[in-house]
């Protein structure tokens, strides 16, 4: 194990990390911009160093202010969380030439998966399903229009470099493709400094399904089980829960085997996530793969009792799988919530401000995972997520009262700060949420978006009440 690891990241991902460093004995550098001086892993992280302004180009994606932060402290490894540096191959490629162990997959693991054009012809060689649509990159909107008209309207074009759910397009017509395509490539250009793009068969209405894996440098893997991550806004996540509801067993465990076979075949090593999209007949197909720790990671750990951060230190320290397929468990149902400094009354417009009142839930079966503490203020530079509640129960009624519970309790206020937390009970007192009857279009339904999807009936209700699996 590691003797000193430096966290290249902030917020409530960066204060897991550092809890995870002091509960296996090692120690840990936080790394934080000026706005970020005050924040809860700065004061409890062994040590902290300040990388540079607000702009997170010149801190938090400044490689080479992180490397000299390294550097300084001594560190031996570098956890780059999610988001930021996270998924970017020339930083782990950075770590490596400067003698730092990169947690995560092998850079050239992460080029081939990290583009997620060549991830799925990847995937596609190994025998996973894919939606129909291009297996390489489209350079006009000539190639782009053959592809759609091949395959069928509606289709989505997808940043090539992307994450994060953004520089999505979907388009319905042909009259529409041309300026989609366009504004796909600006947006790919100036999120991810890449314009290529891809074109798929757009899926609707369609449940969001993934996949928790683990790999070790030696061949060994096993899977997690399922995620259900459909409740979303413009592809960002809300609201996260495991087992993925009202699926059969059958198609859980062909979820679960098919990511860990594509897993095996790319070489991956660390905590990975594979995503699928699932139909009303429970037929799949595979979309992207995550080379990094989700932020819902902790409904998988809920369910496990696998420490997914514990993990990914013993394998990037060159230590054997601990784990068998057959010592992996689920028991249980997990739900998270992620609670984000925004109005949903006003389009969900981020509110920063400082906050005075502070009080996250506890309780039975309840985890709140947040860098939140009265006075904090929320600055206006970064993610607007400050807090993600996470219940457990025996059971999916149980678990729903439970977050009904945990969000009644949650408290928190200041100047102009306002919270998800109303649109996020609004979800839960949805009656097709309740049946786990949901698809990715439960939110614009929700909103009142014009041609908003129907929610598929699933093709069996019988894991709703099922207390294990």
């Amino acid at each position: 194990m590691f003797e000193k690891i430096l966290i290249a990241n902030r917020g409530e991902i960066a204060l897991r990390v550092a809890r995870a460093c002091r509960e296996l004995g090692v120690r840990s550098v936080a790394v934080y911009s000026v706005a970020d001086r005050d924040s809860a892993v700065v004061r409890l992280a062994d040590e902290a160093v300040c990388i540079g302004p607000p702009d997170a180009r010149q801190s938090y994606l400044n490689a080479a202010a992180i490397i000299e932060a390294a550097r300084k402290t001594g560190a031996q490894a570098v956890h780059p969380g999610y988001g930021f540096l996270s998924e970017d191959a020339d930083f782990a490629e950075i770590c490596a030439d400067n003698g730092l162990v990169f947690i995560g997959p092998r850079p050239e693991v992460m080029v081939a998966l990290g583009d997620k054009s060549r991830a799925r012809a990847l995937m596609g060689e190994a025998g996973l399903p894919l939606p129909p649509g291009s297996l390489g990159t489209l350079d006009t909107v000539a190639a782009a229009r053959a592809v759609a008209e091949e395959i069928g309207y509606p289709v989505i074009i997808k940043c090539a470099a992307g994450g994060g759910g953004r520089g999505m397009s979907v388009v319905r017509s042909a009259d529409d493709l041309a300026s989609a395509y366009d504004r796909t490539r600006v947006v790919a250009q100036a999120a991810f400094g890449d314009d290529r793009v891809y074109v798929e068969r757009f899926l609707s209405p369609a449940r969001h399904v993934e996949v928790q894996v683990l790999c070790d440098g030696y061949g060994n893997g096993v899977h997690l089980g399922t995620r259900d991550c459909s409740v979303q806004r413009r592809h960002q996540k809300l609201v996260e829960e495991g087992p993925a509801p009202a699926l059969s067993g059958a198609t859980l465990d062909a979820l679960a085997e098919t990511a860990l076979r594509g897993a095996l075949r790319a070489g991956y090593t660390g905590a990975g996530t594979f995503e699928f999209l699932v139909d009303e007949a429970e037929r799949f197909q595979f979309i992207e793969i995550n080379c990094r720790i989700q932020v819902e990671h902790p409904v998988t750990e809920m369910i496990t009792g696998v420490d997914l951060v514990h993990e990914q230190l013993h394998i990037a320290g060159g230590v054997p799988l601990r784990l068998r397929q057959q010592d992996v468990r689920l028991h249980g149902v997990a739900i998270e919530c992620r609670v984000n400094t925004e109005d949903p009354d006003r389009n969900f417009l981020p509110t920063p401000g400082r906050l005075t009142r502070f009080t996250p839930p506890s309780g039975p079966g309840t985890r709140t995972d947040t860098h939140g503490y009265p006075g904090y203020l929320v600055g206006p530079y970064y993610d607007s997520l400050l807090a993600k509640v996470v219940v457990w129960a025996p059971d999916r009624d149980l678990a729903l009262s439970r977050m009904e519970r945990a969000l009644h309790e949650f408290e928190v206020d200041g100047p102009g700060v306002h919270t998800t937390i109303p649109f996020i009970r609004r979800v839960l007192d949805d009656a097709g949420f309740r049946k786990g009857r949901y698809s990715t279009g439960l939110v614009d339904r929700l909103l009142g978006v014009p041609d908003s999807p129907k929610d598929p009936v699933p093709a069996s209700s019988a894991h709703l009440s099922r207390r294990t699996r």
